[in-house]
């Protein structure tokens, strides 16, 4: 350990105590006995310690996670704001888009629905008349040759 700079003296009762006439009681506030450097013992004014003072605040620094959330809520409210505005001028064009959807819907259920049965008409009205039959022939020699094709119709 280090020494102190000073050296610390205290008061003995065996030694006389120096009040240069004064009683105890006639000695003003602030006045101490000292020792000196010099080893002499004298009345001194001492500096009054202040109280101490009441601990200051440390500044804490902000966490990086609230800066950030900090930052982005204006943004995230601005983006929330600007597709609200968004929707309220695309609405118009969402109803009829809807609507166009419910059409093709009630389209593909008609031709669903419908298809089948003209096609089992025209079967049965074309049965009745007689039927046309095309035959098609088709030769080729080698593999990249010229095709030949006749066509008969029965």
């Amino acid at each position: 350990m280090h020494e102190p700079a000073y050296q610390i003296t205290t008061l003995t009762p065996q030694q006389p105590t120096p009040t240069h006439g004064l009683l105890p009681t006639e000695i003003p506030p602030g006045v101490q006995m000292v020792t000196l450097p010099g080893g002499m013992r004298t009345l001194a004014y001492t500096p009054q310690q202040a109280p101490p003072a009441p601990p200051v605040p440390v500044a804490q620094s902000i966490p990086t996670w609230a800066k950030t959330t900090a930052l982005l809520t204006p943004t995230i409210g601005g983006g929330i704001a600007a597709a609200g505005i968004g929707l309220s001028y695309a609405a118009p064009g969402l109803i009829a888009m809807t609507d166009a959807l419910w059409a093709a819907v009630a389209l593909i259920a008609a031709a669903a629905i419908g298809v089948p049965m003209l096609l089992r008409m025209g079967r049965t009205t074309a049965v009745g008349r007689g039927s046309t039959h095309i035959t098609q022939n088709i030769t080729a020699t080698g593999m990249f040759g010229k095709a030949n094709g006749t066509i008969n119709h029965h």
